[in-house]
């Protein structure tokens, strides 16, 4: 069978390619496609205990059993054109304007609007930053960012929330995610901003990379929450 595996962030680089079309014996599960892909690439091997996976756009874990024309994505852990939109979120690559996507939101009943936006700092841990790159496996982030919107809805009773988030290349000063929360009070509003962003900076499929006036790096994402690799959910019916 063949499947299509993708590559993102620091792992692009390693491989020297961003996708590829591997050939696997038919019941092979993602481990054995992981033995695959690092095979005679020790800096490759380095990067496999930290990735998550994803299947056809949905997380999966190492056992689990893979079918041809499936497409497999390698994700190291997320940093947080046209437009891709989602129910409540969108990916953007221009500027982002946070009046705009505000305004909408508004509503009589609502006590409360908690914006938050991502600015690009001009260091980082004492290094200048010249600028900042964001790339993003654009399908599956989108369907993410509405899925962490819809939780905050049921966990925090809010009436509205939607992300922005831009990629390609921002200067310092740039808006790089815009979150706006709308609710009937201010509490609920504000925790589920700060669950928006927490949560979107481990689990959403976007990547940074830091450009320096002495060098350029992948910046290192926060571990992906364990249930990404507890085999006991890995089974695909």
């Amino acid at each position: 069978m063949q499947v299509k595996v993708l590559f993102f962030g620091s792992l692009r680089d390693a491989m020297g390619k961003s996708s590829e079309t591997m050939t696997l014996p038919e019941g092979a599960a993602i481990s054995d496609l992981l033995k695959s892909v690092t095979r005679d690439k020790p800096a490759v091997s380095a990067l496999i205990p930290s990735l998550a996976i994803s299947v056809n756009q949905e997380y999966a874990t190492r056992d689990v059993q893979l079918r041809d024309r499936d497409e497999v994505a390698l994700l190291p852990p997320v940093s947080g054109g046209a437009v891709t939109a989602g129910e409540s979120c969108e990916i953007v690559r221009d500027r982002i304007d946070t009046a705009s996507v505000v305004a909408p939101l508004k509503r009589d009943e609502d006590g409360a609007v908690v914006v938050f936006e991502g600015i690009v700092r001009n260091n980082t841990r004492g290094r200048k930053t010249s600028y900042l790159e964001y790339h993003a496996y654009e399908q599956m982030a989108i369907k993410q960012m509405d899925q962490l919107v819809s939780d905050a809805r049921q966990k925090f009773g809010i009436d509205q929330a939607r992300i922005v988030h831009r990629l390609g290349e921002l200067q310092i000063g740039d808006i790089s995610v815009l979150i706006v929360v709308t609710s009937a009070h201010r509490g609920a509003a504000f925790d589920a901003s700060r669950f928006l962003i927490d949560n979107l900076k481990r689990t959403v499929p976007i990547w940074k990379k830091e450009f320096f006036e002495d060098g350029v790096v992948w910046t290192d994402g926060e571990p992906f929450p364990e249930t990404f690799f507890n085999p006991a959910k890995g089974d695909r019916q």
